[in-house]
């Protein structure tokens, strides 16, 4: 989880880049509950890393938000929080989310 400490934050995302990263679209589902209600959006990866991924999806989240995520390639799934949104594109959000406890197959390579 995100603290208000900026250096601690700094090192957390130099750790985070500094895993190996895989340029792959692969498509996936992202479910959350809001209003006691469970919603759903479509999107897909433009980068994926044994720690999460960067994804594009047409809703916006807070930074800190809990996810869960389906790869729809692997039928995996995993919790994920939010870490960075960026632009809001053309077709969504960037996002950039860790994986918790993600299986080891969750992408379907080896890294």
């Amino acid at each position: 989880m995100l603290t208000g400490n900026n250096s601690s934050y700094e090192a957390r995302m130099q750790q985070i880049r500094a895993s190996v990263r895989l340029n792959s679209r692969v498509p996936i589902l992202v479910e959350w509950t809001e209003g006691g209600q469970r919603h759903s959006e479509m999107g897909y990866t433009m980068d994926v890393s044994p720690k999460g991924c960067l994804a594009i999806v047409p809703q916006g989240f807070a930074v800190g938000q809990k996810l869960r995520l389906r790869n729809k390639v692997t039928g995996q799934e995993a919790d994920a929080v939010l870490i960075w949104r960026g632009h809001e594109g053309r077709t969504g959000w960037e996002l950039g989310l860790e994986l918790e406890n993600a299986p080891h197959e969750f992408w379907g390579v080896d890294f």
